[in-house]
């Protein structure tokens, strides 16, 4: 820390008692200056020989006859008169960082110029903040920091005004250039070298970093911030990311980890100014300094503290322009009276909705040249789009949960993101999993609506599986289910035949494979059931079979999964012919499970025979 010390007598103010101040000297004091309730016995000839304001004030005590004057608006108070008494004394005062904005502003007030004396009180001032305090980084935020609380004399000083733009210049220094006393990764070569001089490079343990400075200025109250933050960004040669990074910081430092502390009548309207202060400095770059992460938080306590709606308008455009880096956790905003969710499902359904848009826009824009290219095309090879798709995947699983969440808001949310960018549907499956066992009073549309948004095609070797043997999926769902895995394994098997050297390759959960496939399966399917129907026929020749033992006849199905050959064993029944068996288990008939699943009527037929299950 910078100091000038000024005077050289010995101090002689003494204190008598807690309100009074006088002079030990030989001569008689004839003059009592009250400084609110501290009273300075003092003598003339040296105030108003560096005072011209003193001069006008006892020329006007004389005349009313008084030795008394006051003083009250003072600024500074008793400790700044007392340095400018002393330095009239020509008594030793030191000048620093703390006190160097008071004593100016006292200085003025008394009007302690050149024309009164020359090398007067505020000429040396003016030269210590030139020379000294508004070159040193550590300075300039003290100085800056005390100049609040004298305002407006600091302000119209311009000390506040020059401390700024030296706080913000120095912000702008390459950081290989920085030698200066900084507390973000304070690692010199020293611990008690914490000085302005200069040091060689050697002498440091590592790089300064580019965000050196953004826990000093941390400490500064919210307006002086704001100010500070302004300066810097308007200089153009500052990193959105570090201001980003500034801002964080910041609202880390300020902003309390409760709710109720957040809320609080003692904070809120504090916290509510922090908040709309921060949401004003974002990064004017599309949003790339500040995360979504910390963009969302800022969201969550911008709702908590009713912050004005610019403020959180702003802030959405912001998130929406980087949806695809957030995670399900940051988008688990508590909901607010008087919705009865437990997160906000609308403020998330909002965000998606405006990031499609903007995704819309930009791939408009992208194919003015090219005419054959569609939405889809030109971004599906993007990592973004494809990034938003697990993210609402991963959110339905978290809110599917609540008792309270309508089908209607499940299914909206769901179709909010275009297909191409849900490649995978195992999480969605999981999602609608959830949500079918949380809400057990769902009516048989109802299910068939939900399971509607799933593509069974698209589904992993492992969720059908899984699907296969889930009781709470419509009949329907599940024989899709197994019939796409059924034509899967066959084209893998194909595959694996064709080429013995390489690996086996498995086939993409897509439309367009299943599609190459569809018709071979299918005549593959029918001629593997028809060999089946006439061993079957043949066996039931020569032995007299009961139901049970004509279930075990279908040993080809045993590699199926327990559930997934009850099914097949159902649809078998269903081929056997129409006049065998006419009950309410063979109310649809079919040469092959091929015609039974793509056909609706039929399958609609089928629901009627799952009594376990629906």
């Amino acid at each position: 820390m910078k100091f000038m010390k000024l005077g050289s007598k010995p101090d002689a103010l003494q204190s008598d008692g807690k309100f009074v101040r006088y002079i030990s000297s030989e001569l008689a004091t004839d003059i009592i200056i009250a400084i609110g309730e501290v009273k300075f016995d003092l003598h003339k000839f040296p105030l108003l020989s560096k005072s011209n304001r003193l001069q006008k004030l006892v020329s006007k005590a004389n005349e009313d006859n008084s030795d008394e004057i006051y003083l009250d608006d003072f600024p500074g108070g008793p400790k700044a008169f007392e340095i400018c008494a002393k330095f009239c004394y020509g008594m030793t005062v030191t000048l620093n960082a703390y006190n160097v904005v008071a004593a100016r502003c006292a200085a003025e007030y008394l009007e302690m110029t050149e024309d009164i004396d020359k090398g007067n009180l505020i000429f040396k001032i003016d030269v210590f903040l030139t020379s000294s305090i508004f070159r040193s980084w550590k300075d300039s935020i003290i100085v800056l920091q005390t100049a609040k609380s004298l305002l407006p004399w600091s302000e119209d000083l311009k000390i506040v005004g020059r401390c700024i733009d030296s706080i913000a210049s120095k912000t702008s220094v390459d950081p290989v250039n920085i030698t200066w006393s900084y507390t973000y990764n304070r690692k010199l070569a020293q611990a008690d070298k914490i000085v302005e001089d200069k040091i060689t490079s050697k002498e440091k343990i590592e790089p300064v970093p580019k965000d050196w400075w953004v826990e000093d200025i941390c400490e500064l109250d919210i307006d002086l911030y704001k100010r500070v933050m302004i300066t810097v960004k308007s200089k153009g040669r500052m990193d959105g990311v570090v201001i980003g990074e500034a801002l964080k910081t910041y609202a880390v430092r300020w902003l309390p980890d409760s709710v109720d502390a957040l809320v609080s009548d003692d904070h809120a309207w504090r916290n509510k100014s922090l908040v709309e202060t921060i949401v004003c400095l974002l990064p004017c770059d599309s949003g790339v300094g500040c995360s979504c992460s910390f963009l969302l938080k800022l969201l969550k306590v911008a709702i908590l503290v009713e912050a004005d709606e610019l403020s959180r308008e702003e802030l959405m455009n912001n998130i929406s322009l980087k949806l695809h880096e957030a995670s399900v956790k940051d988008l688990l905003i508590p909901a607010r009276s008087p919705e009865t969710t437990t997160y906000d499902i609308d403020l998330v359904q909002d965000l998606l909705n405006r990031y499609m848009t903007t995704e819309k826009k930009n791939c408009d824009s992208e194919v003015v040249g090219n005419k054959d290219k569609v939405f889809g095309e030109s971004i599906l090879g993007n990592r973004a789009i494809l990034n938003v798709g697990k993210l609402v995947d991963g959110y339905l699983g978290e809110i599917a949960h609540d008792p309270n969440l309508s089908l209607s808001s499940f299914v909206d949310l769901s179709q909010s993101i275009p297909d191409f960018a849900r490649p995978n549907h195992d999480g969605l499956y999981k999602a609608i999993d959830i949500y079918l066992k949380e809400h057990p009073c769902l009516t048989k549309s109802e299910r068939k609506t939900i399971c509607g948004l799933m593509n069974v095609k698209k589904l992993t070797s492992e969720a059908s599986a899984h699907a296969a043997e889930n009781e709470r999926l419509p009949l329907r769902v599940v024989v899709q289910v197994v019939y796409f895995e059924h034509i899967r394994a066959a084209a893998n098997a194909r595959a694996f035949a064709n080429s013995p050297r390489d690996p086996p390759r498995t086939l993409v959960n897509g439309d367009e494979e299943y599609e190459k496939t569809m018709v071979k399966s299918c005549h593959s399917l029918t001629r593997q059931t028809s060999r089946m129907k006439l061993k079957d026929d043949e066996f039931r020749k020569s032995v007299k079979l009961n139901k049970s033992s004509s279930k075990n006849s279908k040993s080809g199905m045993q590699l199926l999964p327990s559930r997934s050959r009850r099914i097949f064993d159902k649809l078998w029944n269903v081929g056997k012919g129409q006049g065998e068996n006419r009950s309410s288990e063979t109310s649809g008939s079919s040469n092959s499970p091929t015609s039974i699943v793509l056909g609706d009527a039929k399958s609609s037929s089928l629901r009627h025979q799952r009594h376990s299950i629906s």
